[in-house]
């Protein structure tokens, strides 16, 4: 009887375990901001580059957008593009909030990341690298593709 009890009370334990446990551990894992469709506009003559992105957030809880660097540029600023009547100019950003189980446009016209002075000579067809940090912590090493103004649609 006691054998049957060890071997009942060791399935118990394995069971808990593979499903109280590991999804938990599962999710500590995985990251909640994912970048997707990520691309620089490239300008020549070492003019600044704008890149663009969607940040998508699949955790409970708003994320911010805290801080932007990249190894291939010496300066990454967050700004938005503010409509002021017949007029727009460019504002720079301290944050960017990536809602709950949401997502937000860093898209032409809105947000953008301003890249200036170059590290190396970047051309259209090249991906540069943006490392994004979070609010909560998490940092992306994210690849954006370089493109000419004549590829964009």
């Amino acid at each position: 009887m006691s054998i049957k009890k060890n071997t009942f009370a060791a399935l118990a334990c394995t069971l808990a375990l593979s499903f109280g446990f590991a999804p938990a551990a599962q999710a500590a894992g995985a990251q909640a901001i994912s970048v997707k469709d990520a691309w620089v506009r490239w300008l020549p003559n070492n003019l600044p580059a704008a890149g663009y992105a969607t940040l998508v957030n699949t955790s409970d809880k708003p994320v911010d957008l805290v801080d932007i660097s990249s190894s291939d540029y010496g300066d990454a600023m967050l700004h938005q593009t503010v409509s002021n009547g017949s007029s727009q100019k460019m504002v720079m950003v301290d944050k960017l909030t990536v809602p709950a189980h949401g997502q937000v446009a860093i898209a032409p016209g809105g947000y953008h990341v301003m890249l200036e002075d170059a590290k190396r000579k970047i051309a259209p067809g090249d991906t540069v690298r943006l490392k994004l940090k979070f609010s909560d912590g998490e940092t992306l090493d994210a690849p954006f593709a370089v493109k000419s103004p004549a590829q964009i649609k």
